[in-house]
């Protein structure tokens, strides 16, 4: 069963009705995207600023997750592309790079109760105003990760694999994300070689984008094929468990990682915006569903990966709520004898009535209420402000896929203007919908 639960049939009659064995999963990989954010300093003052916490051995317990039956064998570092490292670390001597998740392995006790021995992945989502920089770098770029076929036609967003692929500059350097991830990969399969594994990668928002690069190179490079054999025993099976994971390459990146037998569970909230970038306009599905035409642009647009598991929660006092991975496991907690709670309130989790004009109008309206109240330094570009009072003016402004120089003029950005990023690109999404 457990090669169900990782995907080996694409979750087929596994989510409607949702099966209590794989929510269970879900809610347990989950956990552990969750114990990244916990995890994580963000203590100015504190010597382990912008790093993890804890040390390996007890970063687990200290999270809430004593008994996990895993252990943290690897923290993972990322820095982002060099032209937002010289402006925010002008001194060569600084390091950019940040925790963003670990890897760890189920011990010897949880691995005959699993039936496998189960690798982890886990990335937090974007917290840092330099990673909020490269989402916004919205621009289709060709992975190229096997030196032996570069595959042109295959693209990822530029700034996901910017944040994958950038090396740290200093001396202390750990190299790239994906160097400390591919390399401790293959250590622990070679020193578990024999017995029955699986690959999983968890991650929320940018994280989930991290998590399907490295499913991804894994299984382009063949690591998860022992032998070079391709029978059931001698593939180790890679999957991903998405929370409120953006797009991440085009339709060609898809059907390689199709053919490449990587499994995505996308778990999405139909009210968070973040699941509809980028690619709000061109995108696969649009093409599909006739909306915009877009089929002359061909491997240009985006395209999920892999399987949706649609969620619906929304709170008029929490709006941020649609996209925080807290309320996404709540939801699935809630989530009880295989049936979505049914809510005639416009609140709250499950299936409910929306106002989305008034859903638009908060959010727009919060987030320009916040951003004019911050005491950070913003420096955008021109008409953002004038925008988010006349939100029909918001498209031409902030569109990523029109205005793919953004990233780079982005800068000094605050946590607050977090909000109206959130803000606009809700309005975004809806436009598209």
């Amino acid at each position: 069963m457990w090669r169900e639960i990782q995907g080996c049939n694409n979750w087929e009659n596994l989510l409607d009705p949702l099966h209590p064995l794989l929510r269970r999963e879900i809610i347990r990989y989950g956990e552990f995207v969750t114990a990244c954010y916990k995890a994580f300093d963000l203590d100015p003052n504190s010597s382990r600023f912008l790093n993890c916490k804890y040390g390996k051995k007890r970063m687990l317990s200290e999270v809430g997750m004593p008994d996990s039956g895993y252990q943290v064998v690897k923290y993972i570092y990322a820095s982002p592309a060099d032209v937002i490292q010289n402006y925010y670390n002008p001194s060569p001597s600084s390091c950019s790079s940040r925790w963003i998740g670990f890897i760890a392995v189920s011990d010897d006790e949880a691995t005959r109760r699993l039936g496998r021995r189960d690798i982890v992945v886990t990335f937090r989502g974007t917290v840092t105003s330099q990673e909020w920089v490269a989402n916004l770098m919205s621009s289709l770029t060709p992975a190229r990760l096997d030196p032996h076929d570069p595959r042109p036609e295959v693209k990822v967003e530029q700034g996901f694999l910017s944040l994958y692929t950038s090396e740290e500059t200093s001396k202390f350097g750990v190299g790239s994300c994906r160097e400390q991830v591919l390399s401790e990969i293959w250590r622990l399969l070679r020193k578990h070689k024999g017995e029955k594994m699986s690959l999983t990668m968890g991650g929320h928002s940018m994280g989930s984008a991290l998590g399907v690069l490295v499913a991804y190179d894994v299984a382009e490079l063949g690591l998860n094929r022992l032998g070079g054999r391709e029978d059931e025993e001698s593939v180790i099976p890679v999957a991903v468990f998405s929370f409120g994971g953006p797009r991440v390459g085009n339709l060609g990146f898809k059907k390689r990682c199709e053919e490449l037998g990587v499994r995505v569970l996308r778990i999405t909230n139909v009210n968070d915006p973040i699941t509809k970038l980028p690619g709000v306009l061109f995108n696969n599905d649009n093409n599909n569903n006739n909306k915009i035409r877009v089929s002359n642009l061909g491997f240009s647009c985006y395209a999920h990966v892999g399987v949706e598991l649609l969620l619906d929660f929304f709170s008029v006092q929490n709006p941020s709520c649609v996209h925080d991975l807290g309320s996404y496991i709540n939801c699935l907690l809630n989530h009880s004898n295989n049936k979505i709670n049914h809510s005639n309130s416009n609140e709250g989790f499950g299936i409910g009535f929306r106002n989305d004009q008034k859903i638009l109008t908060d959010l727009v309206g919060k987030g320009r209420e916040w951003m004019l109240s911050s005491h950070n330094t913003i420096n955008v570009l021109p008409g953002v402000f004038a925008a988010a009072g006349n939100h029909h003016a918001v498209l031409g402004w902030v569109s990523g896929d029109l205005i793919n120089s953004w990233g780079s003029k982005c800068i000094n950005v605050g946590s607050k203007s977090n909000v109206l990023f959130f803000a606009l690109r809700s309005y975004m999404s809806s436009v598209a919908n």
